[in-house]
């Protein structure tokens, strides 16, 4: 990944930790009218030690005022995760790694293209996002981007926008949509100049998801645990849809021996007016 995109930050110290541990809030509670974080005795999530012992691993430089937002993040989401079914990883490391550390592996890549482009606002979609993973996260740390959060179920979306208020984000919205209805619409079709998303879905299948939201000359980028041979399958489908694989780059994810693959792919020109099919297609007949 690309090293010297980031402006230099003072690394923390373990007294930088401590104070930043005691300024948290000690609790968020679950209420009727949502997620609040309040002072209370019960110690808040600590996912800081874990974030910044792995951080340079990823070349992504965190701020204390960086992972106190995770560390709020993650006591939100284990909270809510008691009353609502958002991710099966809800231990600290487990969220530290998997999810915050997984989604902030995307940064370099939107470094590279802020550099690109020279834009001061890059658009980026999160198709498919959950429990706002990795937009979320990337949100967090390059909050230079307009970040809009896709997701076809609504509860999932309302705990997000509980997540975006407590922390404050700006320029960081919710779309409730299927991805094909998306793709569709005006409003969103080729508006974005980088859209990801993080499924288990094939890269074909993620490719028709995405690539109609890419503005030309964008870019879709793809995580996958593996793709080998999907990158093969798929090469008609991303031709198809107007794109064309830039580059792969596979490592094991900071702490683990967990596979990731980041797949670069490039929108070249538009998308055709039949793609998206209509929902529920791209899953059943994919492209081949």
């Amino acid at each position: 990944m690309a090293d010297g995109l980031f402006p230099k930050r003072k690394p923390l110290t373990k007294a930088d930790i401590k104070r930043l541990k005691e300024s948290l809030p000690k609790k968020v509670e679950i209420s009727s009218e949502g997620t609040k974080v309040t002072e209370h005795d019960e110690e808040i999530t600590d996912v800081a030690p874990i974030l910044e012992s792995h951080k340079d691993e990823i070349s992504v430089p965190l701020s204390a005022e960086e992972i106190r937002a995770f560390q709020i993040y993650a006591s939100m989401l284990k909270e809510k995760n008691k009353v609502m079914n958002l991710t099966a990883v809800d231990d600290d490391k487990g969220i530290a790694m998997k999810h915050f550390i997984d989604s902030l592996t995307l940064c370099p890549y939107i470094r590279e293209e802020e550099a690109k482009t020279k834009k001061d606002k890059l658009t980026f979609a999160d198709v498919g996002t959950g429990a706002g993973f990795p937009g979320l996260p990337v949100k967090i740390s390059c909050p230079e981007l307009s970040v809009t959060l896709m997701d076809s179920l609504d509860k999932r979306l309302k705990f997000l926008d509980e997540v975006i208020t407590a922390l404050g984000l700006s320029d960081c919205t919710t779309v409730h949509s299927r991805a094909e209805d998306a793709g569709r619409n005006k409003k969103y079709r080729e508006k974005y100049d980088i859209v990801t998303a993080r499924a288990v879905a094939r890269l074909s299948v993620l490719a028709e998801y995405c690539l109609p939201l890419v503005k030309v000359g964008g870019v879709f980028l793809a995580m996958k645990a593996h793709s080998e041979e999907e990158e093969t399958e798929a090469g008609k489908a991303i031709a198809l849809l107007g794109g064309t694989i830039e580059k792969t780059d596979t490592f094991k994810l900071p702490g683990t021996d967990m596979e990731r693959t980041i797949i670069v792919v490039r929108k070249i020109r538009p998308t055709p007016a039949r793609f998206p099919r209509k929902a529920g297609t791209p899953s059943k007949t994919p492209i081949v």
